[in-house]
């Protein structure tokens, strides 16, 4: 009877220290830490919003941004990946740091965070927070990289995660730029052109090309055949794209990238 007493007993203990675990994991962690004092206080609770409600709807997948004023003697990916191991983020996830000891950044990932954010993603990702990095608009950056990360996840989830041949099309910005740029490069050839076309006034319209030939001008004397173009098709091999990877000081494996700002 005693026996029975204790296992229960120590069954409850664990259920409860489980329990209280999983909670530290997953709610009572910070999703932010601005060591650097980077944002304002209504930009942190803004942000920390928004990386707790990707975090709850992306199955635990941890999104996670840490600002530092030092290293501490690291290089920014062993800094990043302790962090992330020290503070028992879970088995998933992407972490942001952002370093103002000598403007760094670096991006850590975890588990099935290596697979949603490859090489080449993470590189799409920084293109467009890092210009925000270099201006000082520091909440503008990790609102950006908030918002990729959501998206990164939802599409790995599809078994597709963006890599070299399916990143995400251009922000309609880029696109609208770009089609004013070839709207003016119209506007300003059609008005070169018809001040040529003004100055032509010895040129007159011909009903047949006769008028334009010579005759017995034209001798062939010899004929033959040339190569002009040939159709290549390229396969993707499947050892391109992917996730690099390496080992963190405790042993984990990890994913990432990472530069200046």
């Amino acid at each position: 009877m005693k026996k029975r007493a204790l296992t229960l007993l120590l069954t409850i203990v664990l259920f409860l220290s489980f329990g209280v675990a999983a909670y530290a994991t997953d709610e009572a962690v910070p999703k932010l830490d601005d060591g650097a004092d980077l944002l304002s206080q209504e930009e942190e609770r803004a942000l920390l919003e928004k990386l707790s409600d990707i975090t709850s709807r992306n199955e635990g997948v941890q999104v996670i941004v840490v600002t530092t004023d030092t290293l501490e003697g690291k290089s920014p990916m062993e800094y990043a990946d302790d962090y992330y191991d020290n503070h028992c983020f879970g088995a998933s996830g992407v972490l942001l740091l952002v370093s103002t000891e000598d403007n760094d950044w670096w991006i850590s990932t975890s588990g099935f965070g290596i697979t949603a954010f490859t090489d080449a993603g993470i590189a799409y990702i920084s293109d467009r927070f890092v210009p925000y990095l270099s201006d000082g608009d520091y909440a503008e950056a990790f609102d950006i990289y908030a918002d990729l990360c959501d998206e990164f996840i939802a599409q790995a989830r599809t078994g597709e995660p963006y890599d070299t041949w399916n990143l995400p099309k251009a922000p309609f910005g880029f696109l609208k730029s770009g089609l004013i740029a070839v709207l003016i490069g119209v506007v300003v050839a059609f008005i070169a052109m018809s001040g040529m076309k003004a100055k032509l006034h010895s040129a007159r319209q011909q009903a047949g090309a006769s008028a334009y030939v010579k005759n017995d001008s034209l001798h062939i004397t010899e004929a033959r055949d040339m190569y002009l173009y040939s159709t290549v098709r390229r396969v993707r091999r499947e050892n391109e794209g992917g996730s690099s990877t390496h080992r963190s000081s405790s042993g984990r494996s990890h994913g990432g990238g990472g530069g200046k700002f």
